[in-house]
């Protein structure tokens, strides 16, 4: 089994030290970038939908531990840049504060799905993580999406690092995800089955005009646009790069023994007990999502075997041993064990509720995402 390569896409806000608050201001900070930096590639740090966003791009890599090092370059890049424009950058799913109206990047595209899609495109905005794995090809790529999208809300789980908005305690791990799913083409898939029906349902999408063109087909998982890889969507932006480099191991750990299941025949399936999996109808996938969005890791989630509702860390567990094959091959399977008892014992939302029980304020809170945020590159 050939070890994958992996990419991570990172989005970040930009905020003004002084108020907390997003500041919209990203055409200075790229431009501070490419002042800064001129043997960058500019690939390495983008604009976003909205001023106050930034996004860094890795590229594909087989090690980890070479991954992690160009998610720590690109928020260098990001928190330099940023620092030289008098602001400050922080991951994580939503700006914790009281932020004005987004206002949108200069671009014809963005402008564009303003006006097609209204009130959606108009919110504070919110940042993910998007997870690519190398896959051989599209028919390859639709067998991986379905099956693996019954365990994306355990992904999100562990991600799940947006509990304030607007300044108060949505209640929810993972309140990115609750606005992000209003777009008419976000959330999970049933299965597709072959790559005709993923290009006829795509197709039909734009159609009705529920996405603009590839890039706003907004699955869970999704065929990439411009890349050879499948795109895993659900996650929240981790605030502490390790999570993310665990999220990473993961995913390309479910690709992986997806596509070698999709080339067993059916024989060697039927022994496997691949016919015995459990199918998810969109209704509770829609639930299992939901669960990992209110409670990330600190309640029960659907199991993605069963259907049943079980531990959230049991669910987790029991992931990690559903890919420990490709893990162990790729040499992953320490850094994810240690990874899972780090998640399992408290990230993401957890910490930023921690956060503000410690300082009393979410300006607080941003203080410490601000700080996390950046503390792998600082030393």
């Amino acid at each position: 089994m050939a070890v994958r390569t992996v990419g991570v896409e990172e989005e970040l806000f930009l905020v003004d030290p002084e108020t907390r608050a997003s500041a919209p201001r990203s055409p200075e900070v790229l431009k501070r970038f490419a002042e800064n930096e001129p043997d960058a590639d500019p690939e390495d740090l983008g604009k976003e939908l909205f001023k106050h966003q930034l996004e860094t791009r890795t590229p594909p890599r087989r090690s980890l531990e070479e991954l992690r090092e160009d998610l720590a370059r690109g928020r260098r890049f990001a928190a330099q840049a940023a620092e030289a424009a008098g602001l400050r950058t922080l991951a994580s799913g939503t700006v914790p504060t009281p932020s004005p109206e987004g206002r949108l990047t200069t671009d014809d595209r963005y402008h564009d799905m303003a006006g097609r899609f209204g009130e959606i495109a108009r919110p504070q905005g919110t940042c993910g993580m998007h997870v690519h794995t190398y896959v051989y090809s599209p028919e390859e790529g639709v067998a991986v999406i379905d099956q693996v999208v019954p365990w994306l809300p355990v992904v999100l789980a562990t991600t799940a690092n947006s509990p304030f908005y607007q300044g108060h305690d949505t209640s929810y791990a993972s309140w990115r995800s609750q606005v992000w799913a209003q777009w008419p083409s976000a959330g999970p898939t049933e299965p597709f089955g072959d790559l005709e029906t993923y290009r006829t349902v795509s197709r039909r999408m734009r159609e009705a005009g529920a996405a603009r063109d590839d890039g706003m087909l907004y699955f869970d998982a999704r065929l990439a646009a411009d890349h050879p890889t499948v795109e895993v969507r659900i996650s929240d932006v981790c605030t502490d790069l390790d999570n993310a480099v665990l999220v990473s191991a993961l995913v390309r750990g479910l690709v992986t023994r997806a596509a070698a299941r999709a080339a067993q025949d059916d024989e060697e399936r039927t022994a496997a007990g691949r016919s015995a999996d459990y199918v998810w109808r969109a209704e509770l996938l829609r639930a299992a999502q939901w669960r990992a969005a209110r409670y990330a890791l600190s309640d029960r989630l659907l199991d993605p075997e069963t259907g049943d509702l079980a531990k959230a860390t049991d669910v987790l567990r029991r992931l990690v041993e559903v890919v420990r094959e490709p893990l162990e091959e790729a040499g992953d399977l320490e850094l994810v064990e240690d990874g899972v008892s780090r998640v399992s014992a408290g990230a993401g939302a957890a910490r930023q509720r921690a956060a503000f029980e410690r300082t009393g304020s979410v300006e607080g809170v941003v203080d410490d995402l601000v700080e996390r945020s950046n503390a792998v590159w600082r030393g």
